[in-house]
Formats: C-alpha cells, structure tokens, sequence
C-alpha cells in the first residue's frame, strides 16, 4: 500500500482489479502529484499478498480489509477510485458508509452477480488456475478479458500489454482463493440507492467481462450519477486511455490544479 496519508490534502482511494495490482493506478497517482493523499491498498491474494489467505477471499473480506487500513491511517473521510473488483468493494462502502466518501469513480464496473454463463466459465478457469497456475491458455482468455480488441490490436499498447501478460503468467494457484471471491459475489443492486456519494461510472463500449448495460444498471441505481461511455475501449479505461481517463478523474475529484 501507498501512499501515508498527509492531514489536509483530499485524499483518494484506489481499489485495484482482480489480476491487476495496485501498480495500475501509477499513471494517475503521477498525474495527480502532490495535490492529493492517494492510497492504494492491496487486496488479499494478489500481489504482495499472494500468499496471505487459505480460503475464498470475499469481496466483504476487501470491505473490511480496506476500512482497517483506513482507520488504522485516521482516514475519516476520503474519494474512491475503483475498476472492476474493486468496484464492487467501492459500492458497499459507499453504500454502507455514505457518511465517509466523498465523491466516487467506478470503471468496468456493476453491481452484479455474476450471470449463471460467466460463472460457469470464470469457474472453470479457477479451478484450473488452482491445479496449474496460469498457462498461456488461460493469460490469452483473460486478456481478452481484460481489454478490448482495439487495445489488443493498438501497436503503441504492446508494451503495456506485455506488462500485464507477464503479471498473469506469474500468478500461482494460490490467487485462486482471490478469484473464487470475484466469481461468486453477491448481488449489490440493492445497496446502489444508498450511495450518496457523487459518482462518474467510466464504461468501455468494448467491455465484454461487464457490459455497457451494466453500467446503465449503476447509473440508474445511483442517485447523484454521472455515465461516461468510451468507445475503443473494454474493461480496464485506467490502463487503456489514461491520458483521456485521468484528467476527467481529477476534475471529478475537484482535485485543485
């Protein structure tokens, strides 16, 4: 996690994807400099965390893990940041805790379950990453997953990509217990209209994993929202089109220039 929380700056929280580490929020934590406190916790199972958990990792266990790390830094009140699984933490906080966030962001995002196909199929590759690890098969699957073929197909991407590619092949079949706990989340529809936080849902036009119309799910379900849809775009706007992505962040966050 970093960074230490400085008294008196706004402060942000980034939540990080499944498979990808808290290192993809590096382009905005330059982007956004000394002007604000950024946090970027880790969840257990992933990254420097691999090894921690014996079981499922749920996204509750995020939740609780997340508001320790904050109270732990006196962090009362605070922005958020989220893509993905770390979306579906940011949703329940804000949810459950409107009185200490701020203002919200939220990329590739919902508030659902997983649907029946994509649970059989995501389970499928859990249970193979326990036994195996993560093959070559199973990194091309999930890069389809995690971005969108103009990315995949955008030469100035490739090192990007090779980046990402290289943080899929080295995980274990320990990160199983993380990805069970994304797969089987529960439904949070319920808990959308007990966010009082302004938010800005981002939206690829070309996210299969959590498509455009679950996005129209959070705008509906929100009270104070705002959608942004991106075309060329899939799952991940944070690494795909930073330089578009983060400056609408920032003036979101009413972060000071």
């Amino acid at each position: 996690m970093s960074k230490i929380h400085v008294e008196g700056l706004r402060t942000i929280v980034c939540l990080h994807s499944l498979f990808l580490s808290p290192a993809m929020f590096a382009r905005l934590k330059e982007d956004v400099g000394e002007r604000a406190t950024v946090i970027t916790p880790t969840f257990p199972g992933q990254a420097e965390r691999l090894d921690e958990p014996t079981d499922t990792v749920t996204v509750d266990d995020c939740v609780r893990g997340v508001l320790l790390t904050l109270d732990g830094l006196e962090v009362k009140r605070f922005s958020i940041v989220a893509q993905s699984m770390g979306a579906d933490v940011a949703v329940r906080i804000a949810a459950r805790h409107p009185d200490r966030v701020e203002r919200m962001v939220l990329m590739g995002a919902s508030a659902r379950a997983e649907p029946p196909e994509q649970r059989a199929a995501f389970a499928s590759s859990a249970d193979e990453v326990s036994r195996n690890g993560f093959g070559p098969g199973l990194a091309d699957f999930f890069m389809g997953v995690l971005f969108g073929a103009s990315t995949l197909a955008d030469p100035a991407q490739a090192p990007m990509l090779a980046d990402v590619r290289a943080q899929l092949g080295r995980l274990p079949p320990n990160f199983v217990h993380a990805a069970r706990g994304v797969v089987e989340r529960e439904s949070a529809v319920d808990l959308l209209p007990l966010v009082r936080a302004p938010t800005l849902v981002v939206s690829g036009i070309e996210d299969l994993a959590r498509p455009p119309s679950w996005s129209d799910e959070l705008f509906d379900g929100i009270p104070d929202c705002q959608l942004w849809r991106l075309k060329r775009v899939g799952h991940s706007p944070a690494l795909e089109a930073p330089s578009l992505v983060n400056p609408r962040i920032i003036d979101f966050l009413r972060i000071a220039a």
